[in-house]
C-alpha cells in the first residue's frame, strides 16, 4: 500500500514537473517569438530614419527657380561670365589702379552693350521711316557725286591706316588706367555676347529691369569680392598668451643682448684662466 502510494506521488511530481517544464518552453518561446518581431520593428525604425538623414544630407542640385524669369535668366548668365571676370582681374597685381580700371571698363562696356538692345526693342516700329529716309538720302546722292580720286593705292592704304583707330581707344574710358583697360576689353569680348543672347531672351519689360539693374549690381559685388580675396593688408592672428610673453621679455628690441652675447652694464671684465 505504502508503495502505491509512493508511485502515486512519484507519477504526479513527474506530471507537474512535465507541466512546469512545458510551460517554460512555451514562455521561452513566446519570449523569443516578441523578441523577432522588436527585432523586426527596429530594423524598420533604423531603415526609415537612414533615408531620411540621406535625403538630408544629399545636395539639392536643382535648387528651386526664382519668381522671376529675368533672374533665372541672370543667374545662368553669371555662372557662364563670373569665372572669365575673376580670372583676367585677378591677374592685375602690380598696382590697385589696375583692378580699379578693368572694373570701370568692363561695367561701362556691359552698359553701352545692352542701352543698344534697350533701344531697339523700344524703337522697332521706326525702322521703316528710318529705311524710307536712308532710301531718299541715296537717291539724292547717287548720281550727283562727281568726285575722281586721283590718289595712288598706296596713298589710299596709307590714308585709311591713319583713319583705323584702335579698338581698345574707343572702348576706354577716360582717365583710368589703360593696362586695365586693355585685359578689360580682352575679358569683355569673351563674355559680349552670351550678355546680349541672355537679355535678348527677354521681352516682358519687368524682366528686362530686374536682369539690367541685378547685372550691374552683382558685377559690382563680384568685384568687390575679387579685391577682398587679393588683399594683402590682413592682421596676422595672436592670443593672450603671445603677448604676455612678449611683453615679459621686453620685444626683444634693440636694447636686447645679442644672440650668444651677455650685457655686462657697458663694462668691460677680463677673465684670467688658470691652467
Amino acid at each position: 500500500m505504502k508503495e502505491a502510494h509512493e508511485q502515486i506521488l512519484r507519477e504526479s511530481i513527474r506530471q507537474l514537473i512535465e507541466v512546469v517544464k512545458q510551460k517554460r518552453t512555451d514562455e521561452q518561446k513566446i519570449l523569443l517569438e516578441e523578441e523577432d518581431r522588436l527585432r523586426i520593428i527596429v530594423r524598420e525604425l533604423i531603415d526609415v530614419e537612414m533615408r531620411h538623414l540621406e535625403e538630408a544630407s544629399t545636395p539639392d542640385n536643382e535648387p528651386t527657380p526664382n519668381k522671376s524669369t529675368g533672374i533665372n535668366v541672370l543667374e545662368d548668365l553669371l555662372k557662364k561670365i563670373i569665372p572669365v571676370l575673376e580670372t583676367d582681374y585677378k591677374l592685375l597685381t602690380t598696382d590697385p589702379e589696375q583692378r580699379q580700371s578693368f572694373r570701370a571698363h568692363v561695367i561701362n562696356a556691359v552698359i553701352d552693350a545692352l542701352t543698344p538692345a534697350e533701344v531697339n526693342n523700344e524703337a522697332g516700329e521706326d525702322e521703316a521711316a528710318v529705311d524710307a529716309l536712308e532710301e531718299e538720302v541715296d537717291i539724292e546722292i547717287g548720281d550727283d557725286d562727281k568726285f575722281i580720286d586721283i590718289r595712288t593705292d598706296a596713298e589710299k592704304s596709307a590714308d585709311d591706316d591713319e583713319e583705323e583707330e584702335d579698338p581698345r581707344t574707343e572702348f576706354g574710358v577716360d582717365g583710368e588706367d589703360e593696362t586695365g583697360r586693355n585685359v578689360a576689353y580682352n575679358a569683355f569680348k569673351k563674355i559680349q555676347t552670351s550678355i546680349i543672347d541672355a537679355y535678348e531672351l527677354l521681352s516682358n519689360s519687368e524682366d528686362q529691369e530686374l536682369f539690367y539693374d541685378y547685372l550691374i549690381a552683382n558685377l559690382k559685388l563680384y568685384f568687390d569680392k575679387f579685391e577682398g580675396e587679393l588683399s594683402t593688408d590682413a592682421e596676422e592672428p595672436t592670443n593672450q598668451a603671445y603677448d604676455d610673453a612678449k611683453a615679459e621679455d621686453g620685444g626683444l628690441g634693440a636694447d636686447a643682448p645679442e644672440e650668444g652675447g651677455m650685457d655686462l652694464g657697458g663694462e668691460e671684465e677680463e677673465l684670467e684662466l688658470e691652467l
